[in-house]
């Protein structure tokens, strides 16, 4: 929790001193235009590529294999919308580099991670049917 809320507190700190600097360099008009287009942009992007991962997700289940891999693409570019929603320089690269297939592949092992370690502690159930 501690490490949470110590990245947490980094990123706003990182956000505040990119917005500053971005403001200097291109003036506060244009910095607060481009956080607005990032956001309508990020919008876009992540309504496109998850109804694609959605329905990757429904071909593989009525194929009946396991939606695995599909699920996690479909968490990543929904975590990837909402932080391009967010306002900021920081918050939009990382949300743009989940919403596309060749950069995702860096998130999903430790998604991958995370998960196994909530189904090992218990956290996490699976029903099989």
């Amino acid at each position: 929790m501690k490490k949470l809320m110590f990245s947490f507190m980094a990123m706003i700190l990182i956000e505040i001193a990119i917005f500053i600097l971005v403001g200097k360099l291109i003036g506060v008009f244009n910095t607060l235009l481009l956080i607005i287009l990032t956001s309508i942009i990020g919008v876009v992007v992540a309504k496109k590529q998850g109804m694609y991962s959605i329905q990757n997700m429904q071909t593989n289940m009525k194929r009946g294999e396991a939606p695995g891999p599909a699920m996690v693409d479909t968490f990543l570019i929904f975590i990837g919308g909402v932080l391009l929603v967010l306002p900021g320089f920081l918050t939009d690269v990382i949300g743009l580099s989940m919403l596309f297939g060749f950069s995702r592949k860096i998130y999903k092992p430790f998604i991958y991670k995370w998960l196994r370690k909530k189904m090992e502690s218990g956290n996490v159930i699976i029903i099989n049917k």
